[in-house]
């Protein structure tokens, strides 16, 4: 029985054709594709090629096909193809079942310095493109990767796993930002995987980092990040990851209220990061580092510490740091701004700063990382002060 055909009809239903409509579109018998679909007949190359001009699959469902007539048995291999089978059938609008497929088939797969470019590339695109483009961008090149990774092994499919790692980490940041948690939470669990997969030490604390970083937006506890401040590993010597890794966790342990280790904790990231090597890559890339991140982390942890000199400091540099064309994050160093007056007493001006905030940044930047920097705003009101009307309508903006 030939198990190809189901694809082709996953891939024609999901297009909205009958079978009927479809056989007279591609010039084929109806009952004959019958047959094939249900693997009682076995598909053929013309057929093949005729599904996939009519379904604009873009040869993908043609290579799939060519992969198997070669005779590869290799398990990996099959459930790759499986899944993007499922892929290539997913509606158009339910993208996270595409996602899923796709997630799936990289946890079973692997020229490498074309990868390095492209995540290099990745790092700079993921502040410049909007979202949109870069996750079609993205999912474009996890297809081609899943491929080469399922036909590939020894230490070229090690060195693929980690780019592997490099690109989930990046879909599972969109997602953060998006505020799909479940689906972000699993493209971690894959990033991780990929990364343990790939044996690179490099690898493994970028993923390690931004996990952390991010974790903080996505609804974990400290205690549920993946690297706790008892068990934070040896950053050695600076480097841009280690910034990060430090980063993440000074926020997250300024989130569990535990303020006096954030205060060392980042004060432990400026003096690394003040040693940095001159040829590190800066800030403008999301695998680098500049004085800017520094800034911005500083004033997350002075501002929730309550320490109002520090964080006026860190927050003033920031915004003379950042570009005009970062407005997300230099709305964000606002609301720390924000949150910081509400703690000192000025509940009022506080919310309405934030609510200034919120009306100057355009609606398309209204994500999951903004909305839960106004809801730490909200979070800093007294209690016996959170029923007051400008509280309750912050607080709806914060979701």
């Amino acid at each position: 029985m030939d198990d190809f055909g189901h694809i082709l009809r996953q891939r024609r239903k999901a297009s909205g054709w009958s079978l009927r409509k479809f056989g007279a579109r591609i010039g084929y018998d109806f009952g004959y594709l019958g047959q094939v679909e249900r693997g009682t007949r076995p598909a053929s190359t013309d057929v093949v090629a005729a599904y996939d001009n009519a379904l604009e699959a873009g040869g993908a469902l043609t290579d799939a096909y060519a992969s198997r007539r070669a005779g590869d048995t290799d398990m990996r291999r099959r459930r790759v193809l499986q899944a993007m089978g499922a892929l290539a059938a997913a509606p158009a609008v339910d993208r996270l079942t595409g996602w899923e497929a796709l997630r799936h088939g990289l946890g079973v797969a692997v020229d490498h310095d074309e990868w390095t470019s492209i995540v290099a590339g990745y790092g700079v695109d993921y502040y410049q493109l909007p979202a949109e483009r870069l996750m079609a961008s993205l999912r474009a090149d996890l297809d081609v990767l899943g491929h080469q990774i399922a036909a590939t092994d020894g230490q070229h499919r090690q060195r693929l796993l980690g780019v592997a790692g490099l690109l989930s980490t990046l879909v599972a940041l969109e997602q953060v930002s998006a505020g799909e948690q479940v689906a972000a939470r699993r493209w971690w669990a894959s990033a991780r995987r990929m990364a343990e997969l790939s044996a690179d030490a490099g690898v493994q604390r970028w993923v390690l980092a931004w996990d952390t970083v991010n974790g903080c937006y996505d609804g974990r506890t400290v205690a549920g990040l993946p690297a706790s401040a008892e068990s934070l590993p040896p950053v050695g010597a600076p480097s841009v990851a280690g910034c990060q890794l430090l980063a993440g966790q000074a926020q997250a342990l300024s989130l569990a209220g535990r303020h006096a280790e954030a205060v060392a904790m980042v004060n432990r990231l400026t003096d690394m990061a003040d040693q940095l090597p001159a040829d590190a890559p800066d800030g403008g890339s999301l695998w680098g580092w500049s004085e800017t991140r520094t800034a911005h982390t500083r004033s997350w942890v002075f501002t929730h510490a309550g320490r109002t000199r520090e964080a006026a400091e860190a927050q003033d540099r920031a915004m003379a740091l950042y570009p005009a064309q970062q407005i997300r994050l230099r709305a964000q160093v606002q609301l720390h701004r924000a949150a910081g007056m509400v703690r000192g007493g000025d509940v009022s001006g506080g919310i309405r700063y934030a609510g200034d905030v919120l009306d100057a940044l355009p609606v398309a930047h209204h994500n999951e990382l903004v909305r839960f920097t106004v809801g730490r705003v909200v979070d800093a009101v007294p209690a016996v002060e959170r029923g007051r009307g400008l509280v309750r309508e912050l607080a709806t903006r914060a979701g």
